[in-house]
């Protein structure tokens, strides 16, 4: 059930475009594949930047070229001698940030900056800067931004129109510190409850939904200025085994495929992306050997490009998960990679592996492996989008909004860097105050403007669409609003539910938030690995505390055989008992005798802030469940309070 909050969202928009110029026009959606497929230079109204192209391409070497096709981590949060050399000194194609490289985003500002000028000092391309910003429960950067709700949680709420939003405010922050590449939006189809490693993420079960949300989210970052990646190609929805670990295997057949895991791409090339992200995920219908879709050529090449008609970028997950590191060895992926038609291959850790990735194409293309046509035929799409995108040069695209940061790389100015007021320790995002404190560095080709960063109309918007998403699921005791009881709230802490969190901190828990609020409650927040130690005295509090009521905010408690005996447990005491699962919604399928049971699909300040004011009627469940919980609760599913 989609709700659409029409006034809102004129009013936001009309707010979020009061300082730039008119909206870049919606890409219209091609009546025909090829049409779907068609390139750079034969889009409309768009100049031919072939010329352009060739001229960079025939000014390269081979050893240069082979750079441009590498995406490359670091560790450190400003630039290092290592990284230097990555850049000046083998001409790579771009970074990606993690949060190990985050501390604010003033600091992350001035290491584009510093990248971007040792790019330009060393006659390099600039550099795509590049992040996995999705949303909700993954994201680098959470603080001094408005960070918006995830996938699951935006399709809850029900609104398109949100999705786009979302993205765009989201976008815009991110070209204001200088990310021109985004790894988003997730168009993973999650119908499988057991899935590890996507859930969440994923707009949910329903491919048409995905497609829908998963269009509207990539144009909006696309409209911001920022390139967006659908990931990942064909389909990671459907598995039980995280490709961070090993190699998943998706046995369904083609039929299977075209109407679930491939129509949200499909969608997404009619709607223009930049980026496909490759799974590293075994699909036999796709390949008769046993090779994962990154390495596939039936895949990539046959399906994707020649099939789909997409000629946009092919880039691969990162080659040092299990999935490729173990069965295959990254450096010689890397090779095979670029063999299946990726065009960016991503290497996000090990210095000695990116060079060896580097070392290896260069060797393949030396010995006849590889083809020197087949590397052009990469470059050459990777610096039209370079150029398309404003990263090396004027900007392209049709929107070309003036006053963009990322319309263009200017040079010979002296940037400013606006830092926002310090966090607010309450809600983890800082507060609005009409005054910024301002810090300046040097750089001849990165000017950036961090005063849009976290400003009151970009956190309302987010607030706005996590309301929105809470969804009540069930209401089978006369337990809601809290309020009339002394509650005991036990929030499981998050923690890394697999590599793509990469870190996780414990900070507030659901009962400060309720607290905030009003709710006279006992806290308790404790990391899932301590919970089989601590049960007894969690027990024994419950028990002799004087409590009521009983709230649990569980964390993927369907994987936690801890988790379970905590509220299989508590639901033993015989009082009324609420649990509100703070990531993915499916945990209540591990103690369906459960009678109130809510979702917020994530655990950030903004999501407890929202499950908190619902829980106590401050505002009303709305949300509808983007995924089936069982028979009883469907998607679509959701209770109104």
């Amino acid at each position: 059930m989609e709700r659409q909050n029409e006034e809102t969202f004129a009013a936001a928009k009309a707010q979020e475009m009061e300082d730039d110029a008119a909206k870049a026009p919606d890409y219209a959606a091609p009546e025909t594949e090829a049409a779907a497929g068609r390139g750079l230079s034969d889009a409309p109204d768009v100049p031919d930047v072939s010329s352009q192209v060739e001229e960079l391409l025939a000014g390269m070497s081979l050893r240069d070229k082979i750079g441009q096709m590498l995406i490359c981590g670091f560790e450190g949060t400003s630039m290092d001698g290592d990284l230097r050399r990555l850049v000046t000194d083998n001409n790579i194609g771009g970074v990606i940030y993690f949060a190990r490289n985050v501390e604010s985003p003033a600091q992350i500002a001035r290491l584009t900056a510093d990248l971007q000028d040792a790019a330009a000092q060393s006659g390099t391309a600039p550099l795509w800067i590049t992040i996995d910003q999705e949303g909700g429960m993954v994201a680098r950067i959470t603080e001094g931004v408005a960070l918006m709700p995830g996938g699951m949680a935006i399709a809850a709420a029900g609104s398109e129109q949100d999705a786009y939003l979302a993205a765009y405010t989201s976008g815009r922050e991110l070209a204001a510190m200088g990310i021109n590449l985004n790894y988003a939006p997730v168009l993973d189809v999650n119908n499988n409850p057991r899935n590890p490693v996507i859930g969440v993420r994923s707009f949910g079960e329903s491919p048409e939904k995905v497609a829908r949300f998963g269009a509207e989210t990539l144009r909006g970052f696309q409209d911001a200025g920022v390139a967006a990646t659908a990931k990942h190609f064909p389909g990671h929805g459907d598995t039980d085994v995280d490709s961070h670990l090993d190699l998943p295997i998706v046995p369904h057949d083609r039929e299977r495929m075209e109407e679930v895991e491939l129509k949200p791409f499909r969608e997404a090339i009619r709607a223009g992306v930049d980026a496909i992200m490759s799974a590293h995920i075994y699909f036999p219908a796709l390949e008769t050997r046993k090779l994962p879709v990154t390495l596939s050529r039936a895949a990539l090449t046959g399906l994707l490009r020649e099939e789909l008609g997409f000629r946009g970028i092919i880039m691969t997950d990162c080659m040092e998960m299990n999935a490729i590191a173990e069965h295959f060895g990254t450096v010689e992926a890397s090779v095979m990679a670029v063999e299946a038609g990726a065009d960016l291959v991503l290497v996000s850790h090990r210095l000695d592996r990116q060079l060896g990735a580097i070392g290896a194409i260069e060797l393949a293309v030396k010995e006849g492996k590889l083809s020197a046509e087949r590397i052009d035929e990469s470059v050459r799409r990777l610096l039209a989008m370079k150029l398309w995108r404003g990263v090396l040069g004027n900007r392209l695209s049709p929107e070309g909004q003036p006053g963009n940061p990322a319309a263009s790389i200017p040079v010979d100015i002296d940037p400013v860097i606006i830092i926002p007021d310090p966090i607010d320790p309450v809600v983890g995002i800082p507060e609005a105050s009409g005054s910024a404190s301002g810090d300046t560095i040097q750089s001849a080709s990165f000017t950036a403007d961090l005063s849009i960063l976290n400003s009151p109309e970009h956190r309302e918007i987010a607030r706005r669409i996590s309301e929105a998403s809470m969804t009540l699921v069930r209401h089978g005791l006369p337990m809601l609003p809290l309020g009339g009881e002394r509650t005991l709230v036990i929030t499981i802490a998050p923690a890394v539910a697999t590599l793509v969190d990469e870190s996780m901190t414990a900070g507030a828990g659901l009962g400060s938030a309720l607290k905030r609020h009003g709710l006279d409650c006992g806290e308790v927040v404790i990391p899932p690995s301590e919970i089989a130690g601590s049960l007894d005295s969690l027990i024994r509090e419950a028990v002799s505390g004087g409590y009521g009521h009983f709230v649990v905010g569980t964390y993927n408690a369907q994987f936690d055989a801890a988790q379970i005996s905590l509220v299989k447990s508590l639901l033993a005491l015989r009082k009324p008992l609420a649990v509100a699962a703070l990531r993915n919604p499916y945990d209540l399928l591990a103690f369906p005798e459960v009678q109130v049971y809510a979702a917020s699909y994530g655990s950030r300040p903004l999501a407890l802030d929202s499950m908190a004011k619902a829980l106590l009627g401050l505002i009303p469940f709305r949300g509808r469940l983007p995924v089936s919980l069982g028979e009883l609760h469907p998607a679509g599913w959701g209770l109104e309070l």
